[in-house]
């Protein structure tokens, strides 16, 4: 009994201080223990049902009087020490004790195996037979041996880590000491030459690591250190729609495979990582973003977004003052219809404005024989000014007219200078030169009789002409 302790506590320390960091496989550790039955009735001559005579053949122990402990080593290989204890009373045929005062034997082996795993062989699912061979010795009644060992048995996995082991051992003794037997008296071997020991025991699996805790080990996790799913080898899929956060392009929100995990919340066709305006449907070629009035402006920067405009204007329609569809900004005329011809303006004063003009021109008066305004006269220009203005594109001509009181040669000079000084005074005015000229008749034009005196005052007069 001491050496079987002697040889746990080696086993023990073996696999305490065993290193278990770099692994080849999930759990590549495995301890057993359990109880086992030895029959040293069993040799090569032994037939099979004899194998199986457990009431005249089979020493059982006692529950826990075996263990081993094995680790994998690659292709399906592992390897692994144990040992076992049992008291033996039943021996092999004629041999009734080993000693002369004692009717059973302290039994103890330690054993190692090369274990080759079927698993993968025949595919029986948590079954998982196995065989094995390796040497052993035998320590019984003071002697000691060793054994070559074959075995065949099955693990039952119950779930990753746990399951049940069932092993049959034949154990072919090499080297016994019969010098001590005989010394002893007795006229046989300790058995006849082999002896096979049926096991049954719990396992355990261990050493595998998974670090994240997700029940995936490190060694088939594609996301160790972060907890995922089985079905994306460990990785997550913390949104929980079906994609692997390493492919989804939302992956804090659910969304649809076509739109690679990203959701449409607005449903228009445009995911929402690519939406502009997540939140409201609108046009995939503007971002997601509405344009309501269709004017390719988006409402948010859109001035005017019921309302289809350019670009320039910020998506505003250009204003036309007057209505003559020429817009403000080409118009010259911006207060006065005009056509688009003339860039807004009007080709010319209306009637209505050239019979003002006539009208008011007739109240342009001078003083006697000169060219300098009476009092009045200004105010009258004024209004004239006013309407000429509306006509920024129209020339007119301001013609000076006098009675036949005088020489012709003076009368000439002095419509001249009146004519103007209508003209200085109209450019003083913002009417532009350019657009003025001046022409003197004399009494050439007149419109009325010079006999009299009303006649004459009508014919001294300034006409302001529209020309083009």
């Amino acid at each position: 009994m001491k050496n079987f302790y002697k040889l746990l506590l080696i086993v023990l320390f073996i696999f305490g201080t065993t290193s278990i960091q770099a692994q080849d496989e999930n759990n590549p550790w495995q301890f057993s223990f359990g109880m086992h039955a030895v029959d040293q009735e069993a040799d090569t001559n032994t037939s099979i049902s004899e194998f199986f005579d457990v009431e005249d053949n089979w020493n059982i122990s006692s529950p826990f009087s075996m263990f081993s402990v094995s680790r994998y080593i690659g292709n399906n290989l592992s390897f692994g020490v144990g040992g076992s204890m049992n008291s033996i009373s039943k021996y092999a045929t004629g041999q009734t004790s080993i000693t002369p005062t004692s009717g059973a034997s302290e039994y103890h082996t330690v054993d190692a195996m090369l274990k080759y795993s079927l698993g993968d062989v025949l595919d029986w699912g948590d079954w998982e037979p196995f065989v094995g061979i390796g040497p052993g010795w035998t320590w019984m009644a003071g002697e000691n041996w060793m054994t070559g060992n074959l075995s065949l048995g099955i693990n039952y996995w119950m779930n990753d880590k746990w399951g049940l082991t069932f092993q049959t051992d034949y154990k072919q003794n090499y080297d016994g000491d019969k010098a001590k037997i005989l010394s002893a008296g007795i006229n046989q071997k300790l058995d006849e030459g082999g002896s096979m020991r049926w096991s049954a025991g719990v396992s355990v699996k261990f050493g595998g690591t998974d670090t994240d805790g997700d029940g995936i080990y490190d060694k088939h996790d594609k996301c160790p250190t972060i907890p995922g799913l089985a079905e994306f080898d460990g990785c997550p899929d913390t949104d929980g729609d079906g994609i692997q956060d390493s492919e989804d392009d939302c992956p804090l929100a659910a969304g649809p495979a076509e739109y690679n995990g990203c959701p449409d919340t607005d449903g228009d066709g445009l995911p929402d990582n690519k939406d502009r305006c997540p939140k409201e449907a609108g046009d995939k070629k503007l971002g997601g973003c509405p344009d309501s009035d269709g004017d390719g402006i988006v409402d948010a920067r859109d001035g005017c977004p019921n309302q289809a405009g350019p670009r320039a204007n910020r998506g505003c329609p250009w204003p036309d003052s007057d209505g003559d569809s020429v817009f403000d900004k080409d118009d010259e005329c911006p207060d006065t219809p005009g056509t688009v011809a003339n860039n807004g303006c009007p080709e010319g004063p209306s009637e209505e404005d050239m019979a003002k003009i006539t009208e008011l021109s007739r109240g342009i008066q001078f003083a006697f024989g000169s060219a300098t305004f009476t009092e009045a006269t200004p105010p009258v220009i004024d209004d004239i000014v006013e309407i000429i203005l509306q006509y920024p594109k129209s020339s007119f001509s301001v013609e000076g007219h006098t009675d036949s009181v005088g020489t012709k040669g003076f009368n000439q000079g002095l419509s001249e200078r009146r004519a103007n000084a209508v003209v200085d005074y109209l450019s003083s005015r913002n009417v532009s030169s350019s657009r003025l000229s001046a022409s003197g008749l004399g009494e050439t034009s007149p419109i009325d009789t010079n006999i009299n005196s009303a006649g004459r005052a009508n014919n001294r007069r300034v006409e302001i002409v529209f020309t083009k």
